[in-house]
């Protein structure tokens, strides 16, 4: 099989929720619209960010079939994989392959903390039914498996894995990834403030959480470290970091959903148990995006 090669910048969708908690169709096409006018190259449903947690198994693959028509087949539309069980996961890839998703995001069990043995199996078992191109979610700090450098060596004979989001905030895992696997697998960095450091080092893409709100800033960044044009990438970078850092934390759903309504690109309707920010945690982030739209480098700016 011939993997594509996925790079740029692929947003990880925040889901977007009317007031009463029902998914907001009209709300999603748009700002994926949005995205897709500002450059992105790709995008993932129902991650983290995505609330996947909140949903449903059905609602889930209504998120992706509403974001294949707002994608319309100009960017690849990858469903993010993230069932408590390989019986379920299996459900759900068939769903999402019925409806034509271009490839699949896998996550390890959210619950049970696998160990090698069983998350390299769990893969190996989503890529096998998936028979697309899948992105391997390595995040230890969040769900607590490890999918060491040794571990998607071993991988590396499973034909529909292509590629791996890099998100255990340790920069050093990216080449200790390319000494272990070289090239096999196309590298995105998965965690915000590391932007320019991941493509430093040589990712391949950004799984971006603020680019969601400023996706043509988040490509332009793409761009110039590509081009070699570090100085201009750096100076750009600085002034996405103080928002950057704000996916890094417990309350990214929080944070980034009032980012999207403080810009105009969405509202803060999310499901329960989270609520709105309130009080300081509120007026900090107001601060940090009122100083990014003061001080908004006007070449990068996103178009609405």
């Amino acid at each position: 099989m011939t993997q594509p090669r996925w790079t740029g910048v692929f947003p990880a969708v925040t889901t977007k929720f009317h007031a009463d908690e029902s998914i907001d169709a009209d709300g999603t096409i748009r700002h994926i619209d949005f995205q897709i006018r500002n450059g992105i190259s790709g995008l993932v449903t129902c991650g983290s960010l995505g609330e996947a947690s909140t949903l449903t198994l059905a609602e889930k693959l209504d998120v992706a079939r509403i974001a294949l028509e707002a994608a319309d087949g100009r960017i690849p539309v990858l469903a993010n994989v993230s069932e408590t069980s390989t019986r379920e996961v299996l459900r759900y890839i068939d769903g999402a392959n019925q409806l034509g998703v271009a490839g699949f995001m896998l996550m390890p069990s959210v619950i049970y903390v696998a160990d090698a043995r069983e998350a390299m199996l769990n893969v190996r078992a989503m890529a096998e039914a998936a028979q697309k191109p899948c992105m391997v979610y390595n995040n230890p700090v969040a769900y607590r498996v490890d999918l060491l450098p040794a571990h998607m060596a071993a991988l590396a004979d499973c034909e529909h894995l292509a590629a791996i989001k890099e998100s255990t905030g340790d920069i050093r895992r990216v080449t200790d990834l390319r000494n272990a696997v070289g090239d096999r697998y196309q590298l995105f960095m998965g965690v915000d403030d590391l932007a320019f450091e991941g493509l430093a080092v040589g990712c391949d893409g950004l799984l971006a959480g603020v680019g969601c709100a400023f996706p043509r800033e988040t490509v332009a960044l793409f761009d110039l470290m590509k081009a070699g044009q570090y100085a201009e990438a750096l100076a750009l970078y600085r002034w996405m970091v103080p928002m950057l850092h704000l996916d890094v934390s417990n309350k990214l759903v929080q944070n980034l959903k009032l980012i999207d309504a403080l810009v105009g690109v969405g509202s803060e309707h999310m499901r329960r148990p989270r609520l709105p920010l309130v009080g300081e945690e509120r007026a900090y982030v107001e601060r940090v995006v009122r100083q990014a739209l003061a001080t908004r480098p006007e070449p990068y700016r996103s178009q609405p």
